[in-house]
């Protein structure tokens, strides 16, 4: 038997997203990209994916609509189906709906080229017709895909994934096997898109690679849990990165490298907060100020149209400057919120951030800061036998970026490891206990601040170097939030998730104010950003590569929450320090 009332619920929740993606033009978007050709776009894949993630849904949910057995494919793929026919009546009803009546002068998106997009251009009969018949099929099959074996599940996973992966990446691939011209026009199409069967051996081999290299991943884990085999794959590991910066910039356009650069200025800033939030857990709203605190510091004493002081240093001279008034703003925004936890932190350093850019705008300081029109006119780094180099050379300038990656990569892990970063953990976990047993909890939050605030100031310099000029709205509190995302879905407390979350989000969706790899999604990466966040704080809190310590610290408190319930009620102090310690 099929529970029909989850089936229901589910297929209407199914329908109401499919009918929104449509709604804000998602849908109409990313069919303007294909990925197979012919036929298959971006738009399609969105349409499938959310029938079939609905569909699996129904199938694997808790408590469990098949009372015979959750393995039943048969049971699976008939409780999908169903999910997706009413998704998929709900759906032709909405798009009925913008197809009868004009309401474009309040939703702009709901018009005629959506109409055209859902229903495949086949006409509002035809289409609505095919539109309920393939979102019923594919959700069916997202429900029988649960009963499918684990290894077929597996296999078909990363078949599909690295298909997908092969036809959203297409710049990066074609620029890499730029040398072999032929292979590129083989494997995609003149207008874009996988070839047909450049797709199907792709998938083959990737269904072979994980059939064949079963069990390999746990292994992996395994060595890497043991303390003298980690750290050689640790450092195996470091060395194959640096040599990927070093090689990546060279085979690529300069596009990608642009894209890199963005997302290496991004990974310095998280690293910076990192610190502050993901070690220190002081949490910081306003960290973009740090980051202007570099730029325009930077600017004002190397560029010679700096409006009132213009003393026109060398990019390196003015670094250690800049870095002494950045741990000076650190100490100014630290000293008065030593007392503050939580929200009223975040209130106050969200309210620093704001201070900060309208003071940059206001007339009272347009003679030092330029004000609106900023400071323009800024050199590049200069380098002996290479000139200055700067954001028109992007493969020069990002060996410069990851340099101070690295750097600030290595100042994390020292302070981590160190006394202080043992103060930090202790006062994140426990301020109260912290302080008990003789930590100075106001020496820890300042260095915190400062040190966070020194490794914006690197990045702030590299920025203002690579664009030239520097204006307000570089700085506006959009960024302290993007930061802040890319370090809680990265992983809090953990570099090498810092690193992931910059690539991931930056790389791929792009920056508050320019493009990633997939420009499809520029229109709508904040709703993503925010779909993303509320996923990984309630299924992944500890993010993508949590920090060992950290994903303890999250697991312990959700035991300690829960063991009550395993106690049946009985809940003391006593048994929640026994399952936590489990």
């Amino acid at each position: 038997m099929i529970d029909l009332k989850r089936v229901r619920t589910f297929g209407l929740i199914a329908g109401g997203t499919l009918s929104f993606v449509a709604a804000i033009g998602m849908v109409e978007s990313f069919n303007e990209r294909t990925l197979i050709n012919p036929g298959i776009t971006m738009g399609l894949l969105l349409i499938l994916g959310i029938a079939a993630v609905f569909g699996y849904i129904v199938a694997a949910g808790k408590p469990n609509p098949l009372v015979e057995t959750a393995r039943d494919s048969r049971s699976g793929g008939i409780a999908g189906g169903l999910t997706g026919a009413i998704a998929g009546v709900v759906t032709s009803l909405f798009v009925l709906f913008v197809d009868t009546f004009d309401v474009s002068e309040f939703f702009p998106n709901m018009r005629e080229p959506l109409v055209e997009a859902m229903t495949f251009e086949l006409g509002v009969p035809v289409g609505l017709l095919v539109l309920t018949a393939v979102v019923t099929a594919t959700a069916a099959a997202g429900g029988a895909f649960h009963g499918m074996s684990d290894s077929f599940r597996a296999g078909m996973s990363r078949a599909l994934g690295w298909v997908v992966a092969f036809a959203l990446f297409e710049l990066v691939v074609s620029e890499i096997l730029d040398f072999a011209d032929p292979l590129v026009d083989l494997i995609y199409a003149p207008r874009g898109g996988l070839q047909p069967w450049a797709a199907v051996i792709i998938g083959a081999l990737a269904w072979w690679l994980s059939t064949r290299y079963k069990g390999r991943g746990e292994a992996f884990t395994e060595r890497v849990k043991d303390s003298e085999a980690g750290s050689r794959l640790r450092r195996s590991v470091i060395l194959f990165g640096v040599a990927a910066v070093i090689i990546l910039p060279m085979i690529v356009g300069g596009v990608v490298n642009e894209l890199l650069i963005t997302s290496g200025l991004f990974i310095l800033m998280g690293l910076g907060l990192n610190i502050v939030v993901g070690l220190a857990g002081l949490l910081d709203l306003g960290y973009v100020a740090f980051f202007a605190v570099g730029a325009y510091g930077t600017a004002i004493l190397t560029s010679p149209s700096s409006p009132a002081f213009a003393p026109g240093l060398s990019w390196w001279i003015a670094l250690p400057i800049v870095m002494v008034l950045a741990a000076i703003a650190g100490l100014f925004v630290g000293t008065p919120v030593i007392r503050m936890r939580g929200d009223y932190l975040a209130i106050v350093t969200l309210g620093f951030g704001e201070i900060v850019r309208i003071l940059l705008l206001s007339d009272w300081l347009t003679p030092i800061f330029g004000g609106a029109q900023g400071i323009t006119r800024i050199p590049g780094i200069p380098v002996p036998g290479a000139g200055t180099i700067s954001g028109t050379d992007p493969q020069l300038f990002i060996y410069f970026t990851f340099m101070f990656v690295l750097l600030a990569a290595y100042i994390s892990y020292r302070a981590q490891n160190s006394r202080i970063g043992r103060s930090w953990a202790a006062m994140r976990e426990d301020e109260d206990v912290a302080e008990a047993i003789g930590i100075s909890t106001v020496q820890a939050k300042l260095l915190a601040f400062v040190t966070g605030a020194v490794i914006a100031s690197f990045a702030g310099a590299l920025f203002s170097a690579k664009v030239g000029t520097v204006f307000t709205n570089s700085f506006d509190v959009l960024v302290s939030i993007i930061i802040l995302v890319v370090v809680i879905v990265g992983g809090m407390g953990s570099i090498r998730g810092v690193v992931v979350g910059a690539l991931v989000l930056i790389g791929i969706l792009g920056g508050p104010k320019s493009p990633g790899l997939l420009a499809e999604f520029s229109e709508f990466k904040l709703l993503i950003y925010g779909a993303l966040l509320v996923y990984m704080m309630l299924k992944r809190p500890e993010g993508l590569l949590p920090s060992v310590r950290r994903s303890r610290e999250l697991h312990g408190e959700d035991l300690t929450q829960d063991a009550w319930l395993d106690k049946g009620g009985d809940f003391t102090g006593d048994s929640a320090e026994e399952e936590a310690t489990t």
